[in-house]
């Protein structure tokens, strides 16, 4: 039996050499939330928020979001609620014409 496989992806972001390792960096350090060019990224407590969600633990029905960004602040939602973009207004449902 033969399996194809289709992998998508988003291309290469199309940077020199200098501003990848740059980009590279910055994203390194708000990921281990240490300071980046003089700013703070410890707002965003990647680790602590990580530990959490494995604390909870994950299920097959339902994400878990931080409410306003704080740890020990955590609601679930369902899978369907999360990724419905047109109820965020990121898209905009094609009304149908009704024929007179």
């Amino acid at each position: 039996m033969n399996k194809h496989v289709s992998i998508y992806s988003m291309g290469k972001q199309k940077l020199s050499p200098q501003a990848a390792a740059k980009k590279k960096a910055r994203d390194i350090a708000y990921a281990k939330g240490i300071a980046w060019n003089g700013k703070s990224t410890a707002k965003f407590k990647r680790k602590a928020k990580k530990a959490e969600n494995q604390r909870i633990g994950q299920n097959s029905t339902s994400d878990i979001h931080h409410v306003n960004g704080q740890v020990g602040n955590t609601k679930r939602v369902s899978i369907s609620s999360n990724r419905d973009t047109f109820k965020n207004g990121d898209r905009k449902r094609e009304t149908s014409k009704k024929k007179k």
